[in-house]
């Protein structure tokens, strides 16, 4: 079994959201749902974590937004380990993930980033070194301003770790799309999690073996 950072169980399973007793799925102005669960962090990273907020990712039939409000983004940042506690409009939270979001895209596919995506993640970067404080004390240690402005400058750092990078997995769970650090012994974990997207897959096979047999 691959080994996985920080397992923390997803509070609701992505393949089925429930009612009002765990949580409360809502519709949007679009066809992304909203699902006021607990999100997990099981990614090993905040950024990974942090684009890993909508679930289901790459299906719109069952795409859904895992933090529903501001309160509940600052309880997410909380959660995730970031010092900053200053939350931007939730807008800027939205793109900001986008931008993340088709950056390792980008990356998990060989490709090049788009340079939309690219430019705009420079601004967020430029942004957040020039908002923040750089106390006078060493380690020099800039202290970003807003919550947007940490994820930004972990990202870079994120992006420019050369050995970190190339642990940078995308789930390959049909539809999922969540990414996480591998750093399982052999680099071989496919899966967010070995307990949703994993066991999906492994009851797919079994299925298909059976289907052969009958």
């Amino acid at each position: 079994m691959s080994e996985e950072r920080n397992p923390i169980p997803k509070a609701i399973p992505k393949t089925a959201p429930k009612g009002a007793a765990e949580g409360t799925t809502k519709t949007t102005g679009t066809s992304e749902r909203t699902e006021e669960i607990e999100p997990s962090h099981i990614a090993g990273h905040p950024v990974l974590d942090f684009v890993n907020t909508v679930a289901w990712r790459t299906d719109d039939s069952r795409r859904a937004e895992r933090v529903p409000d501001a309160a509940a983004w600052t309880q997410w940042a909380a959660t995730a380990g970031l010092g900053a506690t200053s939350l931007p409009d939730e807008a800027v939270l939205h793109s900001l993930r986008e931008v993340l979001t088709a950056v390792l895209d980008a990356f998990a596919d060989g490709a090049t980033p788009p340079a939309p995506a690219w430019t705009a993640l420079r601004e967020a970067a430029l942004g957040a070194r020039e908002d923040a404080a750089l106390p006078r004390a060493f380690p020099l240690r800039p202290v970003p301003a807003t919550i947007t402005g940490e994820l930004a400058l972990q990202a870079e750092e994120l992006l420019g770790d050369a050995r970190a990078l190339s642990r940078v997995r995308r789930c390959e769970g049909p539809g999922c799309g969540w990414f996480f650090l591998d750093r399982s012994r052999n680099g071989a974990r496919r899966w967010c999690s070995s307990g949703d997207c994993g066991n999906r897959d492994r009851a797919r096979r079994h299925y298909a073996r059976t289907r052969q047999v009958t």
